[in-house]
């Protein structure tokens, strides 16, 4: 099976500084785009909430929970995990656990640290996971990033102090190896060479492990200068490219025979 575990990081665009009249990220009606994409396509797949996000459009987490997606866990408020301690993580993910849980019943088992913040120095977060319960990460890019990356952690799902870790899918572009189903990669790369990575991995009999949000997905939204690019324009103006045809590629892989799973169906069998 030609799998994509498609996701969505539900959270805002997040502006480096105050911005008294940005335009902010307007969730409900993209929560709504996504949902029709997903449904045309007859497919379920995971959200990875953030608990602010979720305590301030509750109704959004329930029309996702109420067509059958998976909810997972975020962080409460965004933090890198760099910039915590195991306890003020643990802290954290019990706040959205309870923000989450507030919004649809049932059990949330998945975890995405914010910008993939799961390195080697960071790797304690596991344990705080397990402890909490948790059964699967998707929180690591297994290779160097002017950001975060663990490139000796491998490209394969495994097991991490209880927790199954699935790393992000990355493919060779060049001299640099970059993640094909992730957000602005996605939409930067070209169409065909997207194809071809997809293509290999599913003839490797792999899953590509990508990640999308909300703004992918629209365009009209004020150019600001994001809070996780670490104030660099070149990265920030990526954020920002061909983002009116991001339904239409995710649309061509789905016809080409990729099926969109949720995470904690698809990592069950590992």
């Amino acid at each position: 099976m030609k799998t994509f575990l498609f996701s969505v990081d539900f959270e805002e665009f997040f502006a480096a500084e105050r911005q008294e009249t940005f335009y902010r990220t307007p969730l409900p009606e993209l929560t709504e785009r996504l949902l029709d994409f997903l449904r045309r396509a007859g497919m379920r797949c995971t959200f990875f909430v953030v608990g602010e996000i979720a305590e301030r459009f509750p109704d959004a987490v329930r029309a996702i929970a109420a067509e059958g997606h998976e909810l997972g866990c975020h962080t409460h408020s965004h933090r890198p995990l760099d910039e915590h301690t195991p306890a003020s993580l643990r802290e954290d993910l019990l706040r959205n656990l309870d923000a989450v849980r507030a919004c649809a019943k049932g059990p949330v088992t998945g975890f995405r640290a914010p910008i993939l913040s799961l390195t080697r120095e960071t790797s304690w977060a596991h344990g705080v996971l397990a402890d909490l319960g948790f059964k699967y990460s998707s929180s690591v890019l297994p290779a160097r990033n002017p950001l975060y990356g663990w490139p000796e952690f491998g490209a394969a799902p495994r097991l991490v102090a209880g927790v199954i870790e699935a790393p992000v899918t990355l493919a060779r572009v060049g001299p640099l190896r970059a993640p094909v189903g992730a957000g602005t990669y996605f939409r930067c790369l070209p169409m065909p060479l997207v194809r071809r990575a997809f293509d290999r991995c599913a003839r490797r009999g792999e899953a590509v492990v990508g990640y999308f949000h909300p703004y992918d997905i629209d365009p009209a939204q004020e150019r600001v200068m994001s809070r996780g690019v670490n104030g660099s324009r070149l990265m920030n103006a990526l954020l920002y490219v061909n983002r009116r045809r991001t339904l239409e590629r995710l649309e061509s892989l789905i016809a080409g025979g990729f099926k969109i799973r949720p995470y904690s169906d698809f990592l069950a069998g590992h």
